[in-house]
């Protein structure tokens, strides 16, 4: 595989001649080092409680937490092994190792979705590094319970429960959303070590569906599809975190990058890679894409033909809030999806990746000055119409971040 950049980011596909030009082992190292101190702290801060995970910061800036059976659990004691990948630091090993272990009893969970990313992100890191059988058996427990919520009838894992909606439609049935593609690695997994089709069948038929349904005509996406659990039929589309059902949520469709991509990664059908590729080629070329890679939270917020359903206060957001989360999801993504495509593509993908980690390697984005002493990556948006973590830290945006870093370190290596 031919790597343009291997040492700088002297190639560029957007007009940034005036960056600074950094290895890419020093962008990882200083990424790294900042957030040493940081995560130390947010160690002491919840030192022997392992019923809270850390999530963000509330408005008076202190530290917001989710309880164990939120979505966000498992991102924690993933960031803990990938600071040990990077370090090899025994410290950092034993704290993930005790974070990780708080989690055992989601393996039950069957109350929404998001398993895959309780689990997997724990869990499934944990595998790498520790030789315990009891792992592979608490992943292949936590895909069963995932299972549980899929249905033949709609073709697709039930993302939430039956719930109250918005616009035409009092309620969703079955709502099924793009971040459920982040999910299917488990099964994935659960299907190669028992040998057992089913968790493998149930992941590519959520797959085909979100292909079908979730994606429009440009490659754009919607966040959220309503189906009719007895008929299947889809009921209506919307896009609750974005700016406007039409609109393209910048979140999701570095979800949609992710999933489908790791998708291919396990079936190696041609189609989830045009499906990869298609949402990629949005989200790098699209016009309102900021020359330093990270996305505004939403593609189409504030243009003209886009009309939200919600109440939208320009004055409030003047400036639309830029997402941080949704390009460290998109950088790692897209790492790897460049490693499945013609050189022409490979670049494409590869330098936009790139440029991705060196903005928020910078002092915009990077906590240097430890704004706030416990999270690495600063502007992030998590829902913008519930006015609800608007331009802050965010602990998936951090983890997915320092996945990436380790990507592109593994990426120089070979």
């Amino acid at each position: 595989m031919v790597f343009c950049l291997i040492a700088s980011f002297a190639c560029q596909p957007k007009a940034n001649e005036e960056k600074t030009e950094k290895p890419v082992k020093d962008i990882v190292a200083h990424s790294f080092q900042t957030a040493v101190p940081l995560y130390q702290n947010l160690l002491s801060e919840t030192v022997d409680d392992f019923e809270n995970y850390p999530h963000s910061l509330q408005a008076d800036g202190s530290l917001k937490y989710l309880q164990i059976d939120e979505w966000t659990g498992g991102f924690w004691p993933g960031i803990l092994w990938n600071m040990y990948a990077y370090t090899q630091d025994e410290s950092w090993k034993k704290a993930a190792l005790e974070w990780t272990h708080s989690l055992e009893s989601n393996q039950f969970n069957t109350s929404h979705h998001d398993i895959g990313f309780m689990m997997y992100c724990s869990y499934g890191k944990a595998k790498q590094f520790e030789d315990n059988p009891g792992y592979q058996q608490i992943l292949v427990t936590s895909a069963q319970s995932l299972v549980k919520r899929y249905s033949p009838k709609v073709g697709s894992i039930q993302s939430w429960n039956q719930r109250k909606s918005k616009g035409d439609f009092n309620t969703w049935a079955f709502p099924v959303i793009m971040d459920n593609m982040m999910n299917l690695e488990l099964l994935f997994y659960a299907s190669s070590v028992t040998g057992d089709s089913i968790y493998r069948h149930v992941a590519i038929q959520h797959a085909e569906q979100t292909m079908k349904n979730h994606i429009r005509e440009d490659y754009s996406t919607f966040h959220v599809v309503n189906y009719d659990p007895e008929s299947g039929k889809v009921l209506h589309r919307q896009t609750l975190q974005g700016f406007s059902d039409a609109s393209t949520w910048a979140r999701g469709q570095a979800w949609g990058i992710y999933g489908f991509t790791t998708t291919f990664r396990e079936t190696k059908d041609p189609r989830f890679l045009e499906a990869a590729m298609g949402l990629a080629d949005y989200f790098l070329d699209h016009p309102n894409l900021p020359d330093d890679y990270i996305p505004y939270w939403d593609f189409n917020a504030g243009e003209p033909g886009y009309f939200p359903d919600w109440e939208y206060d320009a004055k409030v957001y003047p400036k639309q809030p830029r997402d941080a989360s949704a390009a460290a999801i998109a950088a790692s993504a897209l790492l790897e999806l460049s490693g499945f495509v013609w050189e022409e593509k490979q670049k494409k993908y590869d330098q936009a990746a790139r440029e991705m980690l060196l903005s928020l390697s910078s002092d915009q984005y990077l906590n240097t000055d430890q704004e706030n002493p416990y999270f690495l990556l600063k502007h992030s948006t998590g829902n913008l119409p519930s006015k609800n973590e608007v331009d802050v830290p965010l602990i998936y945006a951090d983890y997915y971040f320092l996945e990436a870093l380790l990507r592109l370190k593994e990426m120089q290596s070979k």
